[in-house]
């Protein structure tokens, strides 16, 4: 393939693949939280990042991470004490990242509007080596603590009171939770951008929901539909000179149609199969209480 011919090509199909792993193991536990639009407020903040990253002549990956991080910690503990005025500072927090990326990478030498449109909407031929050497090492900080601590993270993103009952540090899984958001984020930019990547953490796993309910199947779903679309947008960016952010996005978003379209009949099946089976019973009795279900998870 002509394609893999070309070393820039090869670093965008390495970052598309690990974009497409992160981003939906970390958003399956932002949609059990009902946090799916985290991502997109994390990649506003991410975006002075980004600007101070230029205009201090340093990574803007590595910069962006630490004012994310930052900023995924501040929205934490927004949430935890200032319940009744926390939108208010959270809007000033996302309008006032985006600003101040502009402002920064303005005022950098050299710095345009090229650059600042490359991190938003993402860029292939701008994913350099020291691009892929950082998304590397953080996407394995993301995988690392999704697939490490899943059975923890999930008991907490689905009962916090419960999860908390049954000793688990729930803040500190929260914030973490938060964090690895945020790393993904910065591990998104360079392929979707940081308007869309929110839209990688949700839909695969929106997508994934519609064919199961349960966690691993839809997790290991998730990823390998994240992990189609990635290389399929960066595929077809190239081919056809499109966009890759916009591109890939589009392509998951007709994955969750597909698979909304063939979830229906399966689902009929599969209430026949269940009333057969259970002639005399409710269908509804043979599910799992989502308590339950997490508490299995905290004691496997």
């Amino acid at each position: 393939m002509d394609i893999l011919d070309y070393a820039f090509m090869q670093r965008a199909l390495l970052a598309a693949v690990l974009v497409g792993i992160t981003a939906p193991a970390i958003g399956i536990y932002l949609v059990q939280r009902r946090q799916a639009l985290m991502g997109d407020g994390i990649g506003h903040v991410a975006m002075t990042g980004v600007g101070l990253g230029f205009l201090l002549s340093w990574s803007p990956v590595w910069m962006a991470t630490l004012v994310s991080v930052l900023g995924a910690v501040f929205m934490e503990l927004v949430r935890w004490y200032a319940r009744t005025r926390g939108d208010i500072a959270l809007a000033m927090l996302f309008y006032g990242g985006m600003a101040g990326g502009v402002m920064f990478i303005n005022l950098a030498p050299g710095g345009s509007t090229t650059n600042l449109s490359s991190f938003l909407f993402g860029s292939l031929s701008t994913v350099s080596e020291s691009d892929v050497t950082a998304i590397c090492l953080l996407a394995a900080f993301v995988v690392l603590v999704t697939v490490g601590l899943r059975r923890q993270l999930f008991a907490v993103s689905q009962d916090e009171e419960f999860a908390r009952v049954t000793g688990l540090p729930v803040r500190f899984l929260n914030l973490l939770t938060a964090v690895t958001a945020a790393v993904t984020v910065s591990v998104a930019m360079r392929v979707v951008g940081l308007l869309l990547v929110s839209a990688l953490m949700v839909v695969p796993v929106a997508a994934a929901q519609q064919l199961t309910r349960s966690f691993a199947a839809t997790f290991a779903i998730a990823v390998a539909i994240g992990v189609s679309v990635t290389i399929g947008g960066t595929v077809t960016s190239y081919y056809q000179d499109v966009p890759p952010g916009a591109t890939i996005v589009l392509l998951t978003i007709a994955a969750f149609i597909a698979l909304t379209a063939l979830a229906a009949p399966l689902a009929r099946r599969r209430a026949r199969a269940l009333a057969a089976a259970h002639p005399g019973g409710d269908p509804a009795e043979c599910t799992i209480p989502a308590s339950r279900e997490a508490g299995d998870a905290v004691g496997a």
